[in-house]
């Protein structure tokens, strides 16, 4: 019993801000005097709340200073078992950083397992693995060490409990939502912070709105912060985002931005200003195999090594469960194919296995055999990967870093790495045509007059894959890039224009007229005036003609040496 006042549970109502529970006819006069009490001395003692995003309707139906949406926000005031399919006390294992490993008795490092779940329990329900095995501290939290390791400043200010407000870049499945996670349930320890949850892609504005409403509420009435979690924040164009400006500024929200695309792009620069950009990297090979692991350590699957031939003879069947065991090559295959995204890697291996316990299952059917044991092997993964996963955007910053990346092994006169480039792009699903433009520019821009012919190669080449498309077009574009590559370079054309660019640019005062003699005169008028006057025609002379064509300011000027004053 919290308090004498306190009736049945399924009638209290709890006071927001010293989290008693009261009968609805008393709690007005409580709030009275509780508010005042607060204001006075500050407030009784917190305590930590004891209401959750799941309370009881009939409690939340009786008093509720704050009303929500529950259908697109997730609200948690503090830590609960964001799984249900995980059951109390079983350790998470990481699904978006990398798998975590801690100290047997023996001094081993080995990877934690769960505590009465099995893969067959896992697998069966209806969530991506990914999810369920998604970390819950730091200290399982691996991959990102240069973001987020001991010696770095934003772990200093976890630890100190002071979040400041962020933008989570990375490509996907490098552990950003999972960071976001991690830092609510940290800050939620002491009973002071609230996380909010909302996604870009299907959030209004009048629903963030409702949200900063409901944290300034909180902070003035329970001294409680609210950290506000914006997944995907670069969907929200420039005038959505500046509405977390002010009340960022002042505190009010601490705000955690996720997104897969350049800040410096798509997130309004006053916002970025008032946010620490956090850079998450691509996850390595070896954050996969933790991360795999931790993942098979936790379902309970067996690992099927070359130096293990004997270890099914040595296992002992599990009661009424199958023995399921991965190669480990399979392992290391997914570690690689998946690029980087855990997310890709961890569904790919609960599809793996997924598929042969049910095609297990289907050769039993309607035989009185018990399964006893399923392997799955290397071609079972790539089966279900199928190929790697090429990571790129053709709106986003990838698509600018790749082109980059080809323009310049082109200008250095490197063909297999013109043409990995080429093949990044048209594989990553590049319009071939955009890179065909590309390559009719860089004819000109780079190698110009050293090899006239490269012009007129680069043009064909755009109108060749005009004409079939792709897939067929990729070998056309390969020949033109392998031509430009070994191409002689010159860039004096590109050099002479842009000298005659800032010459017009920094010119002082009028420009300088045309000469009369090189004017045209058309009419009877123009040629008294004296348009043309004096214009010699070059094929009528035998020799080279002694005539200007510049304006006197600029006679003998030489625009391949030419250089523009300071």
């Amino acid at each position: 019993m919290a308090d004498q006042n306190t009736t049945s549970s399924a009638e209290a109502v709890q006071c927001p801000v010293c989290f008693k529970d009261f009968n609805p006819d008393t709690i007005n006069g409580h709030l009275d005097v509780c508010l005042l009490k607060g204001g006075a001395d500050g407030g009784p003692p917190m305590k930590k709340p004891r209401f959750t995003a799941g309370a009881s309707p009939a409690a939340a139906g009786t008093f509720s200073l704050f009303h929500t949406n529950r259908s697109k926000v997730s609200v948690q005031t503090e830590r609960t078992d964001v799984h249900p399919t995980k059951p109390s006390g079983a350790p998470s294992a990481e699904l978006s950083a990398a798998g975590t490993q801690t100290p047997s008795s023996s001094g081993e490092r080995t990877p934690k397992a769960a505590h009465g779940l099995s893969a067959r329990t896992l697998l069966a329900v209806d969530k991506p693995l990914a999810d369920m095995l998604r970390p819950s501290s730091l200290e399982e939290y691996f991959g990102q060490s240069r973001a987020v390791g001991p010696q770095t400043l934003l772990r200093s200010l976890l630890d100190a409990q002071d979040i400041p407000s962020l933008v989570l870049w990375g490509p996907p499945g490098c552990g950003k939502t999972t960071l976001a996670h991690i830092i609510a349930s940290n800050s939620k320890k002491n009973g002071t912070a609230r996380f909010v949850t909302l996604s870009a892609t299907s959030a209004s504005v009048s629903e963030v709105r409702e949200v900063i409403k409901q944290a300034q509420n909180e902070l003035r009435l329970c001294k409680r912060k609210t950290i506000l979690f914006i997944d995907e924040i670069h969907r929200f164009n420039k005038s959505q985002q500046d509405t977390f400006l002010p009340h960022v500024e002042c505190g009010t929200v601490t705000l955690i931005g996720a997104t897969t695309e350049n800040p410096s792009f798509q997130v309004n620069a006053a916002l970025l200003s008032r946010c620490r950009v956090l850079v998450l990297e691509k996850l390595s090979v070896e954050a996969m195999g933790l991360i795999l692991d931790r993942a098979v350590a936790t379902l309970g699957i067996r690992v099927q090594g070359p130096d293990q031939p004997n270890r099914k003879s040595q296992d002992k069947t599990d009661g009424d469960e199958p023995k399921i065991y991965i190669e480990q090559k399979a392992l290391d295959t997914i570690a690689y194919l998946c690029d980087g995204d855990a997310r890709a890697g961890l569904n790919g291996l609960q599809l793996a296995v997924q598929a042969q316990v049910s095609l297990a299952q289907q050769k039993l059917s309607g035989q009185n055999g018990c399964l006893q044991e399923i392997l799955v092997k290397e071609e079972h993964v790539k089966q279900g990967l199928q190929r790697s996963h090429i990571l790129y955007d053709r709106a986003g910053e990838e698509h600018y870093n790749c082109i980059s990346a080809l323009h310049k092994s082109l200008r250095g006169s490197h063909e297999n790495a013109s043409l990995y480039w080429l093949g990044r792009m048209l594989e990553g699903g590049e319009d071939p045509l955009y890179v065909a433009r590309r390559l009719v520019r860089f004819a000109s821009e780079d190698v110009g007059m050293a090899d006239p012919f490269a012009l007129p190669q680069a043009v064909s080449a755009f109108q060749a894959c005009h004409f079939i498309g792709m897939p067929e077009c990729e070998v056309i574009l390969a020949q033109c890039v392998v031509y430009l590559a070994r191409a002689p370079k010159s860039v004096d054309i590109y050099k002479a224009y842009g000298n005659v660019k800032a010459c017009l640019r920094n010119h002082k005062g009028p420009l300088p007229p045309v000469p009369l003699h090189l004017r045209n005169a058309p009419t009877k008028l123009m040629k008294q005036v004296g348009y043309a006057k004096g214009y010699k025609y070059n094929p009528a002379f035998s020799s080279p003609v002694d005539q200007e064509y510049l304006p006197e300011e600029l006679k003998d000027i030489d625009f391949f040496t030419w250089t523009p004053a300071d």
